[in-house]
């Protein structure tokens, strides 16, 4: 890969026109704030990072092996992936010999070409981060799907991105089903053919060039707020979210520093799990693989690996800083936990700082659409700020935005987020009016549609969605806010709160609640546990039970599925 080699020098630099830029007293930027009272703008106050022009053809793959070459490990003695269950693993050198023999087996035996698109419809294996780099490497645009959707989901997607081949295993493949699209047929993953392509190959891979603004994913987002879409991202994105999270490991001593180990408890189909992919190679981390999310198997692979980082939804988190399991495995490894994709409240953070005092909670926030990042936090003293979700990544930009006026916020001030940068969607695939209306063609503003604010040190709130706001008479009533204090009982496992229709307020806010085992809570002590906490108008007025909270797999709650169940009058439980 003459190519990769080429670039192999580029590194995280810091971009001197552009500090000069945000340093020039016509900007007047608050250097703790990152506030631009000129332009309304806020700017990251990370060091800029200078990325590869973009007309150098670089794919996401290429990149994050030129990040690997100057780690200065061997990778013939470096681990990249482990499958938590068996403990089977793959070196670096063994994953880049795959990845090299599958994409030429791809293109020779397979047919595929680049522009491609790939379905892609499996469980957490070791075979998929090599199918990932495989794609990418070949150009052909990747589109990862969650494994228990319904064959009706399935098609949907399908209809969205137009794959022209499939990747399942022997118990999705039924649902994947039988698409005109698909001219190249399914391909198993769990099969002994798919093995045998990535052990050999017949020809040597012949470098692909791919643009790095050709597309390079397809994911789909959640559907919280409307029908599932497919938001298309490209290498470029990608390589921009390297440069910005990768730090070189430090010069001294850096060949005995053993690599970072990294369990992945969210699924590879979403957005992080594809960053956690590009980053464990780029960085040489080792990265351990769930094929599906069990309590206590967490808690057993943490001790059997030494794990040092997690990602952890918010209800993980919940359960780690509460359950009696966690004292029966040795966690002492553990230094860093990353939470996101749903808020988290402050009394959560404390419950589990004070049961793991040596474990940093480090918060971020970003959407399918800025390629899982926007905010985050670096290091144990912005870990301290429990309210909020860090400071802006490397070269973004936001402004908040008053949802009714469409004025510029200053700090302190509570706004719809918008976002921009090199991180930003290219766009939503064959949806030209979704796509308008959420990304501005003419600046690139990314509009959220989260409700938020920036204090004086540049730290980012995320209050709520704006569509999830509940409207009791003339106030608004963020749902996340009584989340949170309803967390904080002690005989109270997880909450949601949605918003029931009131012939006389509008709105009222309703509680779903799950009790903890052998709780005999009730609906009027949970409405006088908050009312004693709150304004008036924010009271809760309803309270249902319920077994469980509906979910995404990254965590954030199904509301939607709540408003219904609550209008239906349903009394099943969930």
């Amino acid at each position: 890969m003459k190519l990769c080699n080429k670039y192999s020098l580029m590194k995280t630099l810091i971009n001197a026109e552009e500090m000069e830029n945000l340093t020039t007293p016509n900007l007047s930027i608050g250097p703790k704030s990152g506030f631009c009272s000129k332009t309304k703008i806020y700017y990251s106050l990370r060091p800029p990072v200078q990325l590869p022009p973009e007309t150098i053809p670089l794919s996401a793959a290429a990149y994050a092996l030129s990040l690997l070459r100057k780690t200065n490990l061997s990778p013939e003695n470096t681990t990249v992936l482990i499958d938590a269950a068996t403990g089977h693993r793959f070196s670096h050198s063994q994953f880049i010999c795959r990845v090299k023999a599958l994409s030429s087996n791809l293109i020779t035996k397979i047919g595929l070409s680049k522009g491609d698109t790939a379905f892609i419809l499996s469980p957490t294996s070791l075979q998929i981060p090599i199918l990932y780099f495989s794609l990418l490497t070949l150009g052909v645009v990747i589109s990862p799907a969650n494994p228990t959707s319904t064959k009706s989901e399935i098609s949907h997607q399908i209809k969205i991105s137009k794959p022209v081949i499939a990747f399942a295993t022997s118990a999705t493949s039924a649902t994947v089903g039988k698409h005109p699209s698909f001219r190249h047929g399914t391909v198993l993953v769990d099969s002994p053919d798919f093995e045998s392509m990535m052990m050999t190959s017949e020809s040597e891979l012949e470098l692909v060039g791919v643009d790095q603004l050709d597309s390079a994913a397809i994911m789909y987002s959640s559907g919280t707020t409307g029908q599932v879409k497919g938001v298309v991202l490209t290498h470029r994105n990608l390589i921009a979210l390297l440069a910005g999270f990768h730090v070189p490991r430090p010069e001294t001593d850096e060949k005995n520093l053993p690599p970072a180990v990294l369990l992945i408890t969210l699924p590879l189909f979403l957005i992080f799990g594809l960053l956690m992919c590009v980053r464990a190679v780029a960085w040489a981390e080792t990265m351990v693989l769930m094929e599906r999310f069990d309590f206590e198997g967490t808690l057993r692979a943490v001790e059997a690996y030494k794990v040092d980082f997690m990602p952890l939804s918010p209800p993980l988190l919940v359960e780690m800083a509460k359950s009696e399991v966690v004292k029966k495995y040795d966690l002492s490894s553990l230094q860093v936990v990353w939470c996101g994709g749903a808020p988290l409240g402050k009394e959560a953070i404390e419950r589990f700082v004070s049961r793991f005092p040596n474990v940093t909670i480090e918060q971020g926030y970003g959407l399918t659409e800025s390629s899982g990042a926007a905010a985050r936090m670096v290091g144990p003293e912005e870990a301290k700020q429990y309210s909020s979700v860090g400071r802006l990544v490397v070269n973004q930009e936001a402004k908040i935005v008053d949802p009714v006026t469409g004025e510029p916020l200053p700090p302190g001030r509570l706004g719809e987020l918008w976002i921009r940068g090199p991180i930003i969607m290219k766009g939503y695939v064959g949806d030209d009016e979704a796509t308008t209306s959420t990304l501005d063609p003419k600046e690139g503003w990314l509009k959220t549609g989260d409700l938020c604010y920036f204090d004086s040190d540049g730290f980012l709130h995320i209050v709520d969605r704006l569509k999830e706001l509940i409207k009791y008479k003339a106030y608004q009533v963020p749902p996340a806010e009584l989340e949170h204090l309803l967390h904080s009982h002690p005989e109270i496992a997880d909450a949601a709160v949605i918003p029931y229709p009131d012939e006389e307020a509008g709105q009222i806010p309703m509680a779903y609640t799950v009790r903890k085992q052998g709780s005999n809570l009730t609906e009027a002590q949970v409405m006088d546990f908050i009312a004693k906490q709150v304004a008036p108008y924010k009271k809760i007025r309803k309270v249902a039970f319920i077994n469980s909270i509906p979910k995404t797999p990254s965590g954030k709650i199904l509301r939607r599925e709540l408003v219904i169940r609550a209008l239906s009058g349903a009394s099943a439980k969930l």
